[in-house]
């Protein structure tokens, strides 16, 4: 007999400790070559280790929210053959469990093969399901026990989690009413949603922020939205509101240069952007993400919109790398439908400014002479008031709304 340490592997240049989100084992379970032990997150990017040896677990290093150090064991397996361990190796940008598998030891499928016999069978006591999956369960309150997976291995996906979700609701709609509900639950901020709270804390406690709201007619706009969405050629994606307004923020940031910049507070050095990489903040059922649009200013209307919803899909199914989640110089926040009339955008740290789109309304505007039907929608935008002043603020949301409410000057080069 003999043991085998997995140590934490290096999850990223210059990261020098990950996050337990998942185990997938606990002491005294068996495992097995290639399957799936943890689950370690850093920087957004959720990176599933898996077991280079047969054996069985006699040593896990934390807690679910436990910060581990790379290069630190991680795992200890004993093993029938003689003792050894995986060295900590760096792990390439893309957070997928083949390039882990690749790194700690030997080649292996995309995902898990083996899992406890009686897992399809009968509730398990640790369900195998991804993070995003857990949380989701966690939200609507579901046990993932009860939960019939039907991903490999009995993995529990989302659409077992809302199947489920329909399936009981029925019995309390014959009820007639509900029964007194007085059970608390503590929840443990972990992963994405700590990432999220330590970066919104960062931004808040050291950003004075200048929030400056414009009316916006998007009138012609819409009517020209409507008319190449419908002349679009086979391939092209349909065009949304974004990335018009992608255009229109690289020719404004043209004339004020100093809106797309990032700001080292602690060195006091500004750092100008000649690149204008445009950070999409999207929703994912983990919680927020912000994937970059690199080099928009290098990038038509319908080239903004693919890699835009290229990298929306890459954020909610979880397989955007570290690159594609990091380096924009200036944001956009939009809640769709949901935009509301007003908000009040908190700036992606280090970046000195992001734009908060609100929805498209159908409102009575006056001409002159009469009242019009205009399709009016509100951009909330917020500065880092230590870098622009307020006059800049404003000069710099005019110029946008100049060219969102004329949209051929956004076509119009120069």
């Amino acid at each position: 007999m003999g043991e085998f340490v997995i140590k934490m592997p290096d999850v990223g240049e210059g990261v020098a400790e990950a996050e337990l989100v998942e185990w997938h084992v606990k002491t005294g379970d068996p495992v097995r070559e290639d399957m799936v032990i943890a689950a370690v997150m850093t920087d957004k990017a959720t990176v599933e280790i898996p077991s280079p040896v047969d054996g069985t677990v006699i040593w896990l290093a934390g807690d679910i929210g436990d910060r581990i150090a790379v290069k630190a064991p991680l795992v200890r397996i004993e093993t029938a053959e003689g003792a050894g361990e995986a060295q900590p190796m760096p792990i390439s940008q893309a957070p997928s469990a083949e390039v882990v598998k690749a790194e700690i030891a030997r080649p292996a499928p995309a995902m898990p093969v083996t899992a406890a016999p009686a897992a399809a069978a009968a509730p398990a006591e640790k369900p195998l399901a991804a993070p995003s999956v857990r949380l989701f369960a966690r939200e609507s309150g579901v046990d993932l026990r009860q939960v019939q997976g039907t991903g490999p291995a009995g993995r529990i996906l989302r659409e077992d989690v809302e199947q489920f979700l329909v399936q009981g609701a029925a019995p309390a709609l014959l009820r007639g009413g509900s029964a007194k509900k007085t059970a608390t639950e503590e929840i443990k901020l972990t992963g994405l949603r700590r990432r999220i709270a330590e970066k919104m804390v960062l931004s808040t406690s050291r950003i004075p922020h200048i929030t400056y709201v414009e009316e916006v007619d998007m009138t012609a706009l819409e009517e020209l939205r409507a008319t190449m969405n419908g002349d679009r050629r086979e391939g092209h994606p349909k065009l949304t509101v974004l990335p018009f307004l992608m255009r229109a923020l690289v020719k404004a940031i043209a004339g004020q240069p100093e809106v797309n910049a990032t700001f080292d507070d602690d060195a006091g050095i500004i750092t100008r952007h000649s690149a204008v990489h445009i950070g999409i903040a999207t929703q994912t059922p983990a919680g927020l993400t912000v994937p970059v649009v690199r080099h928009a200013e290098a990038r038509g209307i319908w080239d903004c919109a693919a890699e835009m919803v290229r990298l929306a899909d890459a954020a909610r199914s979880g397989t955007a790398t570290r690159d594609e989640l990091s380096g924009s110089t200036i944001t956009i926040s939009s809640l769709g439908a949901l935009g509301g009339i007003v908000s009040t955008p908190v700036i992606n740290h280090p970046e000195v400014a992001i734009i908060g789109v609100n929805k498209i309304a159908t409102r009575p505007v006056w001409d002159g002479t009469q009242f019009v039907p205009r399709k009016m929608m509100n951009l909330s935008s917020s500065f880092d008031h230590r870098i622009i002043d307020g006059w800049d603020a404003a000069t710099f949301v005019q110029r946008i709304r100049t060219l969102l409410e004329t949209p051929a000057l956004i076509f119009i080069e120069g």
